[in-house]
């Protein structure tokens, strides 16, 4: 169903009025919408004030938490994130996003019962299978409600929601295992210790918010720009299950076999540049899991990239290639390879060698990830936008701030003896590397047409899970346990700043022109417009 402000059609000549500003049910929509990222990231994040209970527990090591944290959420993530936001293309997202959170939810709370890594990583997987909804069914949702010239600030909001949720996990996530351990020393109901409690708390509450993001309308995908609604599609599971065809190991090699011989064989040879590549690692000693999931997440992607060349170019041609779009993920993916490598550290960091209680680690680390990522990723959204009205590459002047600006903070915060010197400076460092979140989305955004923009989120989170979450939280964790020191393991993941920032100033030359042809580019590729 339409939103209010898509109704009526402009006359010749005049702005239309969706073009000026947003309805207030759009307002109303974005704020359930931000709730929702909020305990998208209470669930993902609160694994992190619980570590150290964790790692004590289930006998683990850093490397292990990393992987739980990063690579066994993340990798399913992306897995399922591709022919989800392909889904959320040609489906309604409104009941797509219910779904998802309904189950991402559930696996939370399921979290709370596991005795042992292994089960604790089977929980993480439906919690990333579950949260590959959200932000493909949101942004499609938000770039629909929204006009252009607000998409930025819209985006921006909603993704400030990473760091409310994640702010909230840490002191509610600390109070909990604190209050309940100190009244339950031996165990307490079912025999749940207080991380399990922990994650039995923010799980359940998702449940119930399900209910009433199932009462929001979807607005006519396109309108707001004026442009005519895309035809519904006739059969969207069945898209869908051929989507997953192309990406979920083993069936990638059904997928590929459809494309014919060639394609088979191009599959093949990407698999085996995997293969080789993960043998070489396990055989100098790298942890089996870590890298088998890491391995099947490059497999599966490239399996999904060459299937999408074959059966949607236009799309293919505006994604994949694009190297406007490419450089952009890349360098927010690495932005992110820091960000949540430090969010994640910070609280055992504190707790460990600072000697902080996790009540108090929870309350200081969970304000200011609050209110540092929120007014980041806001401040860097607006401005981002207003940079955006003098040059079609302004807003990439924020990814290239997020990429530089936050290193010394880093430095200073994970060499540190203090807290007093600790919290700040990871105010300062989340508040500069949050600024480019909502510009680097909105740009990725507007370099494609609006059927393609549930598959354009799902790539853009490419680059931030299997660049950043499942690879900085792992490195950062096995440098830490092979030095002893989870200062050097933070240390040595700013050897990727150079990285990040090539890729930012590539995509600040690109992005212009990329734009600009995209209508042409897609007719090129074969789309009808």
């Amino acid at each position: 169903m339409a939103g209010p402000e898509t109704a009526g059609s402009p006359i010749a000549g005049e702005v239309p009025q969706s073009e000026v500003r947003a309805s207030g049910y759009a307002w109303y929509v974005l704020a359930l919408l931000f709730v929702v990222y909020i305990l998208n990231f209470v669930d993902r994040q609160v694994i992190s004030i619980l570590a150290e209970d964790i790692k004590r527990d289930l006998h683990l090591k850093d490397e292990d938490l990393g992987f739980l944290y990063g690579t066994a959420f993340g990798v399913f993530y992306s897995l399922f994130g591709i022919p989800l936001g392909r889904l959320a293309d040609s489906w309604s997202r409104v009941r797509l996003m219910t779904i998802g959170l309904g189950l991402w939810s559930t696996m939370t709370a399921l979290s709370g019962f596991s005795s042992s890594g292994a089960q604790l990583t089977g929980a993480r997987i439906g919690v990333g299978v579950g949260e590959a909804t959200a932000s493909p069914s949101a942004y499609s949702l938000i770039s629909d409600y929204f006009p252009k010239k607000l998409r930025a600030t819209a985006l921006s909001i909603y993704s400030a929601g990473i760091y409310v949720g994640g702010g909230c996990s840490l002191f509610i996530g600390g109070a909990i295992v604190q209050r309940w351990n100190a009244a339950y020393p031996a165990g307490g109901p079912l025999g749940l210790v207080g991380w399990q409690a922990a994650f039995l708390a923010v799980g359940l509450p998702g449940l119930v918010l399900a209910v009433l993001i199932a009462t929001v309308r979807e607005p006519v995908r396109g309108a707001v720009e004026g442009l005519p609604e895309p035809e519904r599609h006739p059969a969207p599971f069945r898209a869908f299950f051929d989507e997953l065809v192309t990406i979920l190991p083993p069936l990638t090699l059904i997928g590929a076999l459809r494309g014919g011989t060639r394609a088979l064989l191009v599959n093949l040879l990407g698999l085996g540049v995997v293969v080789v590549a993960v043998v070489a690692l396990l055989a100098a000693g790298e942890p089996a899991p870590q890298w088998l999931a890491v391995g099947t997440g490059c497999y599966a992607v490239f399996s999904w990239a060459c299937a999408l060349k074959r059966r949607d170019p236009a799309t293919f041609a505006l994604i994949v290639g694009t190297p406007a779009f490419v450089c952009t993920v890349v360098a927010y993916g690495l932005n992110a390879f820091l960000a949540y490598a430090a969010s994640f550290w910070a609280a055992p960091y504190a707790m460990r060698v600072l000697g902080v209680e996790p009540a108090t680690a929870g309350l200081i680390l969970g304000s200011v990830g609050a209110l540092s990522g929120f007014l980041g990723v806001t401040v860097g959204g607006v401005v981002g936008d207003r940079l955006r009205q003098r040059n079609p590459a302004g807003r990439l002047v924020m990814v290239i701030a997020g990429a530089v600006l936050p290193v010394p903070f880093l430095a200073i915060g994970f060499t540190t003896g203090s807290p007093g010197v600790l919290y700040p400076c990871l105010f300062a460092a989340q508040f500069l590397a949050s600024l480019s979140l909502g510009s680097a989305a909105a740009t990725t955004q507007d370099l494609v047409l609006p059927r393609m923009r549930g598959a354009a989120t799902a790539t853009f989170f490419i680059g931030t899970t299997l660049l950043g979450l499942a690879l900085g939280p792992y490195l950062a964790g096995r440098v830490s346990t092979l030095s002893g020191s989870l200062s050097t393991g933070m240390l040595s993941l700013l050897l990727t700043v150079p990285i990040t920032l090539a890729a930012a100033i590539a995509a600040y030359r690109l992005v212009p022109a990329a734009e600009r042809t995209r209508e042409e580019r897609a007719r090129a590729a074969g789309e009808v417009i």
